[in-house]
């Protein structure tokens, strides 16, 4: 039986990920802060380290995620692997709430309600308005360029989406091109966005609605699967997966709360 690693991770810090700025990207591409660079640049060293070799990379449409990989991948001396990307993996669509600040938000909607769309499986933020500049209806990287065969949604339509979409949307990717090579005892690399992350730790690991709710991801920390495949085609967990350096990825998480519970703001 084949073994195989699966190593997820969200991008490095990005411009509006900044606590001074502190917005919500969702689709938005925005780029990475020179932090964000260091990061990625860490995460590659730290692969490299624990003698981690991707076989194969999977990335979103955005460039926080893109260049993420690529600096990971050039500090591991494999930018020559094959990479797929995909809007499946693109960063939670957060509607409304897409190129506003978090403190603005929780100003208007009220601690409780803001929790609720930030948090919940299931209830999506207010949509988002088609003449918004933050509404990616006519990104050309959603057009043609998206269609993967896979159904579901038109990703240039989605208007705003819960962490129950983002799982609806990743399954077919997941068991059309990620797990293929589990099978197969491939090491993959899958850089990708906050509440991608949070779906993948919520689907691997079993935890439950409730129980996601207060799970916080850091950003450019690799954490780590490893899977045994069975004789009938299916993976088997072997074990909890664990970030390769737990207590930068433990600061990690407590920044990426932080933001959320930054102070409304007052006039």
């Amino acid at each position: 039986m084949a073994q195989s690693r699966l190593i997820i991770m969200r991008h490095g810090e990005s411009a509006w990920t900044d606590p001074s700025v502190n917005r919500f990207a969702g689709w938005v591409d925005v780029p990475l802060t020179e932090r964000g660079r260091a990061q990625a640049k860490e995460a590659g060293i730290l692969m490299k380290e624990a003698g981690i070799a991707p076989d194969a990379v999977f990335t979103s449409l955005l460039s926080r995620s893109i260049v993420s990989a690529d600096i990971a991948l050039e500090e591991l001396g494999r930018l020559w692997i094959p990479v797929l990307r995909s809007w499946r993996l693109n960063e939670r669509h957060y509607g409304a709430f897409q190129g506003q600040t978090r403190p603005a938000m929780r100003a208007k909607y009220g601690d409780e309600l803001f929790a609720t769309y930030r948090r919940s499986f299931d209830v999506r933020p207010p949509v988002i308005d088609e003449d918004s500049p933050s509404f990616q209806g006519s990104d050309p990287r959603y057009g043609t360029a998206a269609e993967d065969g896979l159904g579901g949604p038109n990703p240039a339509t989605i208007r705003s989406e819960c962490l129950k979409d983002v799982i609806a949307r990743l399954e077919p990717f997941w068991k059309s091109y990620v797990t293929p090579p589990l099978l197969l005892g491939q090491t993959v690399l899958v850089v990708t966005h906050g509440s991608v992350v949070r779906s993948l730790i919520k689907v691997i690991e079993g935890l439950s609605d409730d129980d996601i709710r207060s799970v916080n991801v850091p950003t450019g920390q690799p954490r780590v699967y490893e899977f045994e495949s069975g004789i009938f085609g299916e993976l088997h967990l072997k074990g909890p997966g664990c970030y390769l350096d737990p207590d930068a990825a433990k600061r990690g998480a407590e920044e990426a709360c932080a933001l959320g519970s930054a102070p409304a703001a007052t006039e």
